[in-house]
């Protein structure tokens, strides 16, 4: 089926039964539910996932040890032999509510890079959040090889090495307890996020060292991590590190439509009922976007809630 179009003051725009705006883990999952549902569906993507710096992904059942390039390749290949998707590449740069005389019907207007736009009668927000690491040398140059965030992702390939937690957040300290299930640990307060007389008795327990100089640098040939140099000069040996960065959202388009946001230890995240609905009517939201908590799997179970959420939505309204 091919999407009907509506016209305007300037050309004809095709209209979908829903736009998802994000073509990673959580997009591509629920866009597969919609295809298969026979819904006529347009995915845009803007190239940048969040994962793009991880070489292999983990923990993913049947796909351990791929890369995410892999494994969205390998689903848009699969999506694309649906004959009711349609992808666009590129950035979502406005979206709002269809004013049109058409019908009572929703619809949402989106504007693609500022150019193309198409109207959908649903749309489902998948666009992930932009990391934002601790302002220390060395950080960004191996940020997804040798600076983890997750270890259920990423700690078994760093078993038996010298880990090193930096404190970003009160929770940070969470993250350092379990850290010793693969590898001794070193916890780095940064002087800020010192664990209470409970936590620290808890700590040693599990063997793990609580620094309070801050590291400053991040020393090796990167994306190698051998060392961190810290404030008071001194250089402790460690060959990766976990850290938990700030996340901010990558596209306005949320708070364009007027989604609520909650509020996580990470930074805000948008608001989602139990079928990852918005509090936007017709608007949905799944994968690191939409929770609190960012894993794969998890993005792709919530892109399925979402697409059968969205769904079911054209039919029961």
């Amino acid at each position: 089926m091919i999407p009907k179009t509506i016209s305007n003051e300037t050309s004809p725009r095709p209209i979908f039964d829903v736009a998802i705006i994000g073509g990673s883990f959580a997009g591509l999952t629920a866009a597969m539910q919609l295809a298969r549902a026979r819904r006529n569906i347009c995915v845009i993507d803007a190239g940048k996932p969040r994962n793009r710096f991880a070489l292999t992904s983990h923990g993913f059942l049947g796909l351990d040890g791929k890369s995410p390039t892999e494994i969205r390749k390998t689903a848009i290949s699969q999506l694309m032999a649906y004959p009711t998707v349609t992808m666009r590449d590129g950035l979502v740069s406005h979206a709002e509510p269809h004013a049109g005389p058409y019908d009572s019907d929703m619809r949402f207007d989106i504007t693609i890079e500022g150019s193309e736009c198409i109207t959908a009668r649903r749309i489902i927000l998948a666009t992930g959040v932009r990391d934002i690491l601790p302002d220390i040398s060395g950080m960004t140059e191996r940020w997804g090889v040798t600076v983890l965030h997750c270890p259920y992702c990423h700690g078994y390939e760093v078993r038996d090495e010298q880990i090193g937690v930096i404190a970003t957040m009160p929770q940070s300290s969470h993250q350092a307890m379990m850290l010793p299930d693969w590898g001794p640990t070193t916890y780095f307060t940064q002087g800020v996020y010192l664990p209470d007389d409970e936590t620290s008795a808890k700590m040693a327990q599990r063997g793990i060292t609580i620094e309070n100089s801050p590291v400053v640098a991040l020393l090796g040939t990167a994306p190698v991590l051998e060392a961190v140099r810290l404030a008071d000069g001194r250089t402790l040996p460690i060959t990766a590190v976990f850290t938990g960065p700030k996340v901010a959202m990558p596209s306005p388009v949320a708070g364009l439509l007027g989604c609520a946001f909650d509020d996580g230890p990470q930074g805000p995240f948008i608001k989602v009922d139990a079928s990852q609905e918005t509090t936007v009517p017709g608007i949905f939201a799944a994968g690191d976007a939409a929770a609190a908590r960012h894993n794969a799997t998890l993005a792709s179970a919530a892109g399925i809630m979402a697409g059968f959420g969205a769904h079911q939505s054209l039919i029961f309204a």
